[in-house]
């Protein structure tokens, strides 16, 4: 039997920008922290809580 020739170049391809890869959740991690300290700043600063803040509560 004769086997293939394995390719001697390895093709470079550029990372998605959508669905679940490293760049997409680096980011979603990082709008979550900025989100996060967001909502404990306004509780600090107003003394109310976000639901409250918004009216919802």
């Amino acid at each position: 039997m004769m086997t293939q020739p394995q390719p001697t170049v390895t093709p470079k391809l550029e990372e998605p920008k959508f669905g679940f890869n490293e760049y997409a959740e680096r980011l979603n991690g990082r709008a979550a922290m900025i989100g996060f300290m967001l909502m404990v700043g306004i509780e600090f600063f107003t003394n109310q809580g976000v639901l409250s803040w918004l009216g919802l509560r």
